[in-house]
């Protein structure tokens, strides 16, 4: 627990002084909750919703810390690591594999909290925000989305040889998620062709949960969302942990 603790501590006074990180992480959601309340004030979802753009919109908002932290910090960091021989020395020493990826999932996981904190403190403050499901029911879905899109993440850091190839994988599995999820676009606005495509990512299902518990949609299907995301989280914390390399 010590050496966890260590290595967090570390991983944290390092992340901060990364500026990429905070840009994606914290600037961008919350520059991105101004935008949609700007554009849409107190206008209902559409014609008869009981809730605001706003309401709906703030679950999909809260999971762009999650995907920018989870899908280009943890990744990119490993890989940096490892392209730098750093993880080579590491291999000598007592650490884990699932030791270094605890530690950058902790590190990333307070980055992500805080994004979805100021995403929530500008929507209170700024645009008559209120949660109108469980806020334990949300605390829960929001836990199951990271925990499965940091296990992507974690994956990608595992296999990623070098920087180039982290890029690569981020590139690919970042941006297709961040745009085409419902994270920045409202799914419900996508045409139904892309909404097919875009419903196999693990965020969009995410995004569909937190929705569903935050506007306490009792019709919602959540069995569906719950299953794949936690699929997601199992299969990418086991292939991250078998496929590690030190470099």
């Amino acid at each position: 627990m010590k050496r966890l603790y260590t290595l967090f501590k570390t991983e944290m006074i390092l992340s901060v002084r990364e500026f990429s990180g905070v840009l994606f992480g914290l600037i961008m959601p919350v520059g991105i909750m101004f935008l949609l309340g700007a554009l849409n004030g107190e206008k209902p979802a559409f014609d008869g919703a009981s809730y605001t753009m706003v309401q709906q919109s703030f679950a999909a908002v809260s999971t762009i810390g999650i995907c920018a932290t989870g899908l280009m910090g943890i990744p990119l960091t490993i890989a940096s690591y490892r392209e730098k021989k750093i993880l080579k020395h590491f291999k000598v020493t007592p650490t884990s594999p699932l030791l270094l990826l605890g530690a950058q999932f902790l590190t990333n996981l307070v980055f992500a909290i805080l994004s979805t904190a100021l995403v929530l403190i500008a929507a209170l403050l700024f645009f008559d925000y209120s949660l109108i499901g469980s806020p334990l029911y949300f605390i829960l879905a929001y836990f199951l989305v990271l925990t499965a899109i940091f296990s992507l993440g974690m994956m990608i850091a595992s296999v990623s040889v070098n920087v180039k190839t982290a890029n690569l994988l981020c590139t690919i599995f970042y941006f297709p998620m961040l745009f085409l999820s419902g994270a920045t676009i409202p799914f419900e606005i996508m045409p139904k062709g892309l909404q097919v495509v875009s419903s196999i990512m693990p965020l969009t299902q995410g995004i569909k949960l937190l929705k569903y518990v935050s506007l306490d949609s009792g019709g919602g299907d959540w069995i569906k969302p719950v299953l794949i995301l936690s699929l997601t989280a199992l299969l990418g914390i086991i292939i991250s942990i078998k496929t590690f390399r030190w470099e």
